[in-house]
Protein backbone atom coordinates (compact mmCIF):
# COMPACT_ATOMS: atom_id res chain seq x y z
CA UNK A 1 0.00 0.00 0.00
CA UNK A 2 1.45 3.41 -0.96
CA UNK A 3 2.40 5.67 1.95
CA UNK A 4 -0.05 8.48 2.70
CA UNK A 5 1.87 11.75 2.76
CA UNK A 6 1.22 14.73 5.00
CA UNK A 7 0.45 16.76 1.87
CA UNK A 8 -2.27 14.27 0.96
CA UNK A 9 -3.78 14.44 4.45
CA UNK A 10 -3.62 18.25 4.46
CA UNK A 11 -5.33 18.40 1.07
CA UNK A 12 -8.17 16.20 2.33
CA UNK A 13 -8.58 18.33 5.45
CA UNK A 14 -8.63 21.45 3.27
CA UNK A 15 -11.39 19.96 1.11
CA UNK A 16 -13.48 19.28 4.22
CA UNK A 17 -12.88 22.77 5.65
CA UNK A 18 -13.75 24.38 2.31
CA UNK A 19 -16.96 22.35 2.19
CA UNK A 20 -17.87 23.50 5.72
CA UNK A 21 -17.19 27.09 4.66
CA UNK A 22 -19.59 26.81 1.71
CA UNK A 23 -22.29 25.36 3.97
CA UNK A 24 -21.78 28.14 6.53
CA UNK A 25 -22.30 30.74 3.82
CA UNK A 26 -25.75 29.28 3.17
CA UNK A 27 -26.83 28.51 6.73
CA UNK A 28 -26.32 30.03 10.19
CA UNK A 29 -23.32 28.30 11.78
CA UNK A 30 -25.32 26.98 14.74
CA UNK A 31 -27.69 25.20 12.31
CA UNK A 32 -24.92 23.46 10.36
CA UNK A 33 -24.62 19.71 10.98
CA UNK A 34 -21.91 17.18 10.22
CA UNK A 35 -24.35 15.64 7.73
CA UNK A 36 -24.40 18.96 5.83
CA UNK A 37 -20.63 18.92 5.58
CA UNK A 38 -20.50 15.26 4.56
CA UNK A 39 -23.05 15.89 1.79
CA UNK A 40 -21.10 18.95 0.60
CA UNK A 41 -17.81 17.05 0.37
CA UNK A 42 -19.27 14.03 -1.42
CA UNK A 43 -17.20 11.84 0.92
CA UNK A 44 -18.51 9.09 3.11
CA UNK A 45 -19.06 9.60 6.82
CA UNK A 46 -16.21 7.21 7.56
CA UNK A 47 -13.88 9.21 5.32
CA UNK A 48 -14.70 12.45 7.14
CA UNK A 49 -14.01 10.89 10.54
CA UNK A 50 -10.57 9.76 9.38
CA UNK A 51 -9.54 13.40 9.37
CA UNK A 52 -11.73 15.03 12.01
CA UNK A 53 -13.28 13.88 15.26
CA UNK A 54 -16.46 15.86 14.65
CA UNK A 55 -18.04 19.05 13.33
CA UNK A 56 -16.51 21.36 15.93
CA UNK A 57 -12.97 20.31 15.00
CA UNK A 58 -13.79 21.22 11.41
CA UNK A 59 -15.18 24.60 12.52
CA UNK A 60 -11.97 25.25 14.46
CA UNK A 61 -9.83 24.75 11.36
CA UNK A 62 -12.30 26.76 9.29
CA UNK A 63 -12.06 29.64 11.78
CA UNK A 64 -8.26 29.53 11.56
CA UNK A 65 -8.48 29.69 7.77
CA UNK A 66 -10.86 32.66 7.92
CA UNK A 67 -8.59 34.44 10.41
CA UNK A 68 -5.69 34.07 7.98
CA UNK A 69 -7.70 35.34 5.01
CA UNK A 70 -9.41 38.22 6.83
CA UNK A 71 -6.25 39.79 8.14
CA UNK A 72 -5.76 43.52 8.64
CA UNK A 73 -2.65 43.14 10.79
CA UNK A 74 0.01 43.53 8.08
CA UNK A 75 -1.63 46.67 6.70
CA UNK A 76 -2.12 48.10 10.20
CA UNK A 77 1.53 47.52 11.05
CA UNK A 78 2.59 49.46 7.95
CA UNK A 79 0.35 52.37 8.95
CA UNK A 80 1.55 52.45 12.54
CA UNK A 81 5.22 52.17 11.57
CA UNK A 82 5.08 55.64 10.00
CA UNK A 83 6.47 57.88 12.73
CA UNK A 84 5.64 61.06 10.78
CA UNK A 85 1.86 60.54 10.78
CA UNK A 86 -0.28 63.13 12.51
CA UNK A 87 -3.00 61.94 14.89
CA UNK A 88 -5.63 62.78 12.28
CA UNK A 89 -3.84 60.89 9.50
CA UNK A 90 -3.27 57.85 11.72
CA UNK A 91 -6.90 57.65 12.84
CA UNK A 92 -8.34 58.05 9.35
CA UNK A 93 -5.90 55.52 7.84
CA UNK A 94 -6.75 52.97 10.53
CA UNK A 95 -10.50 53.46 10.04
CA UNK A 96 -10.11 53.28 6.25
CA UNK A 97 -8.30 49.98 6.68
CA UNK A 98 -11.10 48.61 8.88
CA UNK A 99 -13.74 49.78 6.40
CA UNK A 100 -11.96 48.27 3.39
CA UNK A 101 -11.57 44.90 5.09
CA UNK A 102 -15.17 44.83 6.26
CA UNK A 103 -16.52 45.87 2.87
CA UNK A 104 -14.49 43.19 1.09
CA UNK A 105 -15.77 40.33 3.25
CA UNK A 106 -19.17 41.49 4.43
CA UNK A 107 -21.17 38.66 2.87
CA UNK A 108 -18.72 35.83 3.46
CA UNK A 109 -16.13 35.87 6.25
CA UNK A 110 -17.86 38.61 8.22
CA UNK A 111 -21.16 36.79 7.97
CA UNK A 112 -19.62 33.62 9.38
CA UNK A 113 -17.83 35.54 12.14
CA UNK A 114 -21.16 37.10 13.11
CA UNK A 115 -22.77 33.66 13.20
CA UNK A 116 -19.97 32.44 15.46
CA UNK A 117 -20.80 35.31 17.79
CA UNK A 118 -24.44 34.19 17.89
CA UNK A 119 -23.25 30.65 18.63
CA UNK A 120 -21.17 32.02 21.50
CA UNK A 121 -24.29 33.61 22.99
CA UNK A 122 -26.47 30.51 22.63
CA UNK A 123 -23.84 27.82 23.28
CA UNK A 124 -20.95 29.52 25.09
CA UNK A 125 -19.13 26.36 26.14
CA UNK A 126 -19.24 24.89 22.65
CA UNK A 127 -18.10 28.17 21.05
CA UNK A 128 -15.26 28.49 23.57
CA UNK A 129 -14.08 24.99 22.73
CA UNK A 130 -14.14 25.75 18.99
CA UNK A 131 -12.28 29.05 19.38
CA UNK A 132 -9.72 27.64 21.82
CA UNK A 133 -8.05 25.79 18.96
CA UNK A 134 -8.04 28.69 16.51
CA UNK A 135 -4.51 29.75 15.62
CA UNK A 136 -3.17 33.26 15.08
CA UNK A 137 -4.24 36.67 16.43
CA UNK A 138 -7.69 38.02 15.57
CA UNK A 139 -8.32 41.47 14.15
CA UNK A 140 -10.26 42.72 17.18
CA UNK A 141 -7.56 41.43 19.53
CA UNK A 142 -4.88 43.22 17.49
CA UNK A 143 -6.97 46.39 17.40
CA UNK A 144 -7.38 46.27 21.16
CA UNK A 145 -3.81 45.40 22.14
CA UNK A 146 -1.77 47.13 19.46
CA UNK A 147 -3.66 49.71 17.41
CA UNK A 148 -5.59 51.62 20.08
CA UNK A 149 -2.59 52.08 22.41
CA UNK A 150 -0.62 53.38 19.41
CA UNK A 151 -3.33 55.93 18.58
CA UNK A 152 -3.35 57.09 22.20
CA UNK A 153 0.44 57.37 22.00
CA UNK A 154 0.11 59.59 18.90
CA UNK A 155 -2.24 61.85 20.85
CA UNK A 156 0.06 62.10 23.85
CA UNK A 157 3.05 62.75 21.64
CA UNK A 158 1.19 65.63 19.99
CA UNK A 159 0.43 67.12 23.40
CA UNK A 160 -3.32 66.63 23.05
CA UNK A 161 -5.74 66.45 25.94
CA UNK A 162 -7.91 63.33 25.97
CA UNK A 163 -11.60 63.84 26.69
CA UNK A 164 -11.77 60.53 28.62
CA UNK A 165 -9.27 58.11 30.19
CA UNK A 166 -7.39 55.98 27.62
CA UNK A 167 -9.05 52.77 28.87
CA UNK A 168 -12.53 54.18 28.28
CA UNK A 169 -11.61 55.46 24.83
CA UNK A 170 -10.23 52.02 23.98
CA UNK A 171 -13.40 50.30 25.18
CA UNK A 172 -15.51 52.71 23.15
CA UNK A 173 -13.52 52.08 19.96
CA UNK A 174 -13.82 48.28 20.34
CA UNK A 175 -17.54 48.57 21.09
CA UNK A 176 -18.07 50.85 18.10
CA UNK A 177 -16.15 48.46 15.84
CA UNK A 178 -18.24 45.46 16.86
CA UNK A 179 -21.43 47.55 16.60
CA UNK A 180 -20.59 48.65 13.05
CA UNK A 181 -19.73 45.06 12.17
CA UNK A 182 -23.06 43.77 13.49
CA UNK A 183 -25.09 46.53 11.82
CA UNK A 184 -23.42 46.05 8.43
CA UNK A 185 -23.74 42.26 8.48
CA UNK A 186 -27.39 42.37 9.48
CA UNK A 187 -28.05 44.85 6.69
CA UNK A 188 -26.07 43.00 4.02
CA UNK A 189 -26.93 39.40 4.89
CA UNK A 190 -30.24 39.43 6.74
CA UNK A 191 -31.95 42.67 5.79
CA UNK A 192 -33.70 41.61 2.60
CA UNK A 193 -33.39 43.03 -0.90
CA UNK A 194 -36.09 45.70 -0.51
CA UNK A 195 -34.38 47.41 2.43
CA UNK A 196 -34.32 51.14 1.71
CA UNK A 197 -31.22 51.96 3.76
CA UNK A 198 -28.05 49.92 3.29
CA UNK A 199 -25.22 50.10 5.78
CA UNK A 200 -22.09 51.73 4.38
CA UNK A 201 -18.88 50.66 6.18
CA UNK A 202 -16.90 53.56 4.67
CA UNK A 203 -19.34 56.16 5.98
CA UNK A 204 -19.68 54.50 9.39
CA UNK A 205 -15.95 54.17 9.94
CA UNK A 206 -15.52 57.75 8.72
CA UNK A 207 -17.85 58.86 11.50
CA UNK A 208 -15.96 56.67 13.96
CA UNK A 209 -12.69 58.35 12.92
CA UNK A 210 -14.13 61.79 13.62
CA UNK A 211 -15.42 60.58 17.00
CA UNK A 212 -12.03 59.15 17.95
CA UNK A 213 -10.41 62.47 17.08
CA UNK A 214 -12.90 64.30 19.26
CA UNK A 215 -12.15 61.96 22.16
CA UNK A 216 -8.40 62.26 21.74
CA UNK A 217 -8.48 66.02 21.25
CA UNK A 218 -7.09 65.64 17.74
CA UNK A 219 -9.64 67.82 16.03
CA UNK A 220 -12.96 69.56 16.62
CA UNK A 221 -15.99 69.51 14.36
CA UNK A 222 -18.65 72.23 14.25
Amino acid sequence: MPKVTEDYLENKRRQIVDAAYRVCLRKPVEMVTISDVIAETGMSQGAIYRYYGGLDEILTDMSTKLREEYNIIDRMEVILSDKDLTVEDAVFKVCDCLADAMESHLKDIQKINFDMGVLAINEPQRAAKILAGVRGPGNLEFLQKNVIPKLIEYAYRAGLKLADPPEEIGQFICSAYTGIEKYCILSACYGGEDQSVKADPKALFGTLAKTILLLTGGISYD
